[in-house]
C-alpha cells in the first residue's frame, strides 16, 4: 500500500527543458514519484511526495524545485495531533540548523 502525503505535492515543479535525463531524481526519490521518458524526467506520482527535498538537492541542473519540509513525516505527525499544517523547519519539528538532517 502507498501512502499519500499532500494533495497534488502543491511544491513540487519541474522544469522539463532543463532537465537532462540522469534519472538521479528516480534514484534518490523515496516514493516513485518520478520516471525517465524520453530522455526527461516526469512526475508520475505527485501525491505521494513527502516534499522531502532529495530530487531537487541531486538534480544535478537544478530542473527540480520544492518547499522542503511540508511534507516531512514528523511534520505531518505534529500537525495531525495539534491539529495544525505541517511547519517543518519553520517552528515545527525541527530548526533551521537541523533541517538538512531530519527534512
Amino acid at each position: 500500500m502507498k501512502l499519500k502525503y499532500l494533495r497534488n505535492g502543491q511544491t513540487l515543479a519541474l522544469d522539463a527543458g532543463t532537465c537532462v535525463g540522469c534519472g538521479a531524481c528516480v534514484d534518490v526519490c523515496p516514493h516513485a514519484v518520478f520516471e525517465v521518458d524520453g530522455g526527461k524526467a516526469r512526475i508520475v506520482g505527485r501525491d505521494y511526495c513527502m516534499e522531502c527535498g532529495a530530487c531537487a538537492r541531486n538534480c544535478p541542473v537544478g530542473a527540480l524545485s520544492v518547499k522542503v519540509g511540508v511534507g516531512c513525516a514528523a511534520a505531518i505527525i505534529i500537525g495531525k495531533l495539534r491539529g495544525t499544517a505541517p511547519t517543518c523547519g519553520e517552528g515545527g519539528c525541527c530548526g533551521e540548523s537541523e533541517r538538512s538532517s531530519c527534512c
